[in-house]
């Protein structure tokens, strides 16, 4: 089932109404940043009926869901989501992610007894790079129609793109945070009914400590999809970052506390688990990248030649990597590399031999 994406009104907002994001670089950018006013007061953490983590499989959405464990949320309230950035899971390799991520996010939330689910725009960020003339393809989102989930937009003008994801703080610019996480959540939250009833928390885990642009992101706001004051439709969302003034180490302490065994791409020496082949990665992880995953690596290179504009903006991916130098935890790491290379998580989640992991307190680059 097609059905376009919601779009709030002054005197409130019906989902399912014809609507679709991304028609245009200005479009995509305010609907990525639009006003947002932070709550005046505090957060009162135990009075929402269910709560979205937003769960990357990075240290930080970890450390946020063990935060809101640790601050006694009921299990059965909380669900752990992930945004297939890729697209559609199919044991398929994608160009920008991890293999493993998704099955380690989905092992993590069955270990501790919780709900999980997925979102993908179909394509993932590869068909949106590729776009031409096309409008942006629709978003897949876990609400069941007939027992088929539905699809969320895709009937946007026609427009072109032909060019990957830029390093900027600007999401009309580095649109892949925009079109394959962001917009993701807004399309479920818009069209999923059960966000009409009781209150909503969405719990992601940015931290002020990764970036100036990060730095001034709200604690504590009402979501972009919030809509309590609708005047025929009424939905109450707000938006928590509850780890967003803790530092680096707070974040390894809850991780270490649990015992967790964290994504195997920081055990090789990784500092940040966004994409594998993430825009602001640096000479020494294009490097690594060529080096575990060297047909990834290739697709990548391959896009930016026929695309004629790199990453980068002045080297190529193969100039970085060619400059860089490859993890010291990454080589003869093999068993851990095939780990990261399958697309089922095949260790423990949780160790008795929990230590820090070699990407820890490395070099982070991200929005400035």
């Amino acid at each position: 089932m097609l059905m376009p994406l919601a779009r709030a009104s002054g005197d409130g907002e019906l989902p399912l109404v014809q609507s679709d994001m991304f028609q245009d670089e200005m479009e995509l950018e305010l609907a990525a940043n639009p006003p947002s006013k932070a709550h005046k007061e505090p957060i009162d953490v135990m009075s929402y009926d269910r709560y979205i983590v937003a769960m990357s499989g990075g240290k930080d959405s970890i450390a946020c869901l063990l935060h809101l464990l640790e601050c006694g949320v009921p299990k059965d309230r909380i669900e752990v989501h992930h945004h297939c950035v890729d697209g559609e899971p199919t044991g398929e390799d994608g160009l920008m992610d991890w293999p493993v991520t998704t099955d380690y996010c989905r092992k993590v939330a069955e270990a501790f007894g919780l709900r999980f689910s997925l979102s993908w725009r179909h394509g993932g960020i590869e068909r949106e790079l590729m776009r031409n003339n096309q409008p942006t393809a629709p978003v897949s989102i876990p609400y069941l129609v007939d027992g088929k989930r539905m699809d969320v937009g895709g009937q946007g003008k026609p427009n072109t793109r032909l060019k990957f994801p830029q390093q900027s703080s600007n999401l009309s610019v580095r649109w892949c945070s925009s079109v394959a996480k962001i917009s993701l959540m807004d399309a479920w939250i818009s069209n999923d009914p059960q966000f009409l009833e009781g209150r909503t928390l969405v719990i992601t885990g940015e931290r002020a400590e990764e970036s100036t642009s990060r730095a001034h992101y709200h604690e504590f706001e009402p979501h972009r999809k919030d809509n309590r004051n609708g005047a025929r439709v009424r939905r109450l969302v707000d938006h928590w970052r509850p780890i967003h003034k803790w530092t680096e180490q707070q974040v390894w302490d809850i991780i270490k506390r649990f015992r967790l065994l964290v994504h195997p791409g920081y055990r090789l020496g990784f500092s940040r688990l966004s994409c594998r082949c993430c825009v602001f990665a640096d000479k020494d992880q294009w490097a690594t990248v060529k080096f575990i995953a060297l047909p990834q690596f290739k697709r990548v290179s391959s896009l930016e030649g026929f695309t004629g504009l790199t990453i980068h903006r002045t080297k190529s991916v193969e100039d970085l990597a060619s400059c860089g130098r490859v993890y010291a935890a990454s080589v003869d790491h093999h068993e851990l590399i095939d780990v990261a290379n399958n697309h089922v998580y095949t260790l423990e989640v949780f160790t008795d031999n929990w230590v820090m992991p070699a990407g820890a307190f490395g070099k982070a680059s991200g929005p400035t």
